[in-house]
């Protein structure tokens, strides 16, 4: 009976220690597989890691075309604004300028009217100048001088003035004294500005 349990003990015993190495045997291949379910983890991790960071990168050289574009775009709207701007003022420039000499033909017209009444009240004999006619003439003529500076119209100042070829033409020389050189001692015609610009050169005779 003795020897039987003995046998028992012994035996117990064994299965006891298949079991704890069997136990410590299956430990290992769990931290075995652990390890290496870490070690397939980690270059995972790092291509997931560069594989985010080149998203990154491709999204910040999207958002930088992005703004470069933008950039560009508000730079040629600039240069087509500022393009038109001008176009328009220049535009407005020379329109005002048609404007304002729109009228220039038909002045010469009435300049000429003007003239034949400066001939007319210089030939006027002494005993019209009282006359009610010859006076309705003449304030004619004063009505077409109002009428011409207000379109702009300035008399060229000739007689007693050196001659200048941009505002008086040469239709005569007359002898004088050399202090009287190149002197206007005669306006045959007025001369006229339109708003600055010579529309009709007097015509005059200077001294030589």
């Amino acid at each position: 009976m003795s020897s039987f349990l003995g046998v028992l003990t012994f035996v117990s015993g064994l299965f006891i220690i298949d079991c704890m190495k069997e136990e410590k045997e299956n430990k290992k291949e769990e931290n075995k597989t652990q390890e290496n379910t870490q070690e397939n983890k980690e270059p995972e991790n790092e291509a997931q890691s560069k594989k985010c960071e080149e998203g990154e990168e491709e999204k910040k050289e999207k958002e930088n075309k992005k703004e470069n574009k933008e950039q560009e775009y508000l730079e040629c709207w600039k240069r087509e604004r500022a393009a038109f701007l001008n176009y328009k003022r220049e535009e407005m420039e020379r329109m005002k300028k048609v404007v304002k000499f729109a009228n220039e033909e038909l002045i010469l017209n009435v300049l000429n009217i003007l003239d034949n009444i400066y001939i007319a009240e210089k030939e006027l004999p002494k005993e019209l100048e009282n006359n009610q006619w010859v006076k309705g003439i003449l304030k004619t003529k004063n009505q077409i001088l109002d009428f011409l500076k207000k379109q702009g119209i300035e008399e060229i100042e000739a007689l007693g003035k050196k001659f200048n070829p941009c505002f008086h033409e040469a239709s005569a020389f007359i002898k004088a004294s050399a202090d009287k050189t190149e002197t206007i001692i005669e306006e045959i015609r007025k001369g006229y500005l339109l708003h600055g610009k010579v529309i009709r050169p007097s015509k005059v005779k200077i001294a030589k």
